[in-house]
């Protein structure tokens, strides 16, 4: 397994958050509280539980790539005491949103003091070419929550487009969006979220802290079991292809490669040229199975797989969770049986 590159310290985080969320007064009613897609949801309900009033915008199955905010969605975000977002241009229709629903609440930032891959390549060689850049302008955005000003962070979500312009095709911007699929960022979420809620909420606070603790706990325990399963996958046997490139913190915490004809966005339309490269790769590496996701048309990747002569190895959940009866009800879950998925597909 390749090591964990350097993340801020929790206490940095901590405190970025507690600038960032202005303190709500209320009564003994549950504040309210929004959250952006499905992973982030649950993560919010584990820690606030009967404490909040929770709604999720972007759903179980739902593809927040392409979501289209509807009028109910700008009342909940104009009632909502905190939203929580995951930040890094994943959400690129909410500001839009925020700016529709007159919000003025607590924002909370779930991927504050993480340490972004760049867009573009998801290897340790471009990492350290980017890392220091990364980090000073992730933190410097979230300075300017400090105040809480709104045209701030307007401003902000302008400078990433700007930057992004430099990185022409890319849907993103300059940094991978999907942190939570590293189990260490996951944490991160969880504190900076806890940090947020007790902040909104101080007469709650010892309650966020306690289910936060045992929802670390948790964590702890699953990133334990994912490498035990991940070490499993013999060299040879650790390319994976997926409909859209959705795992490089994954691929980075576990030493595997992923491989994908979309780019990092489901919107991404990918060339006949990388469609055909794609498919060459297979072929020489010998890739056995390729992997469909819940929230993509999974078409291509089945042409891909009878052209290899590769099978599918099942379903991999990368944005957003299944419904309560699927395998992927909750962000435990769904990082547990991906997993499964890749050992029991992959595995000698």
């Amino acid at each position: 397994m390749l090591p964990r590159r350097l993340l801020l310290s929790t206490a940095t985080a901590m405190a970025a958050a507690f600038i960032a969320v202005p303190t709500l007064a209320h009564a003994d009613e549950p504040i309210k509280v929004v959250a952006t897609f499905s992973i982030l949801g649950d993560m919010v309900k584990q820690i606030g539980d009967d404490k909040i009033e929770l709604i999720t915008l972007v759903g179980p199955d739902g593809d927040a790539h392409v979501y289209q905010p509807t009028p109910q969605a700008a009342k909940a975000v104009s009632e909502a005491d905190v939203l929580i977002l995951n930040g890094l241009e994943f959400e690129g229709w909410l500001e839009r949103l925020n700016e529709a629903a007159s919000f003025d609440g607590a924002l909370v930032v779930a991927t504050s003091g993480i340490d972004p891959l760049p867009f573009d390549d998801h290897d340790e060689e471009d990492h350290d070419d980017h890392a220091e850049h990364s980090k000073a302008k992730h933190d410097d955005d979230h300075a300017e929550h400090d105040d809480h000003d709104h045209g701030e962070e307007h401003a902000e979500h302008k400078d990433h487009d700007d930057h992004g312009d430099e990185h022409a095709g890319h849907d993103h911007g300059a940094f991978d969006p999907h942190a939570w699929q590293s189990i260490d960022n996951a944490k991160l979420y969880v504190e900076n979220i806890t940090a947020g809620l007790a902040k909104a909420d101080p007469s709650n606070a010892s309650t966020f802290y306690t289910n936060s603790a045992a929802y670390l706990a948790e964590l702890e325990a699953l990133e334990a079991e994912v490498s035990a399963l991940v070490d499993t996958l013999p060299a040879e046997k650790r390319t994976v292809v997926t409909s859209h490139d959705a795992f490089g913190y994954f691929a980075d915490d576990y030493g595997l490669r992923f491989e994908a004809p979309q780019g990092l966005s489901t919107e991404s339309e990918p060339s006949a040229a990388d469609v055909a490269e794609l498919i060459t790769q297979i072929r020489e590496e010998g890739v056995s199975a390729v992997f469909v996701e819940s929230i993509t048309d999974n078409r291509l990747l089945e042409q891909i797989a009878r052209e290899t002569g590769a099978t599918i190895g099942g379903t991999l959940y990368s944005d957003a969770l299944s419904d309560e009866d699927g395998p992927a009800a909750t962000y435990i879950d769904m990082m547990r049986h991906n997993a499964i998925t890749l050992s029991s597909a992959l595995g000698s």
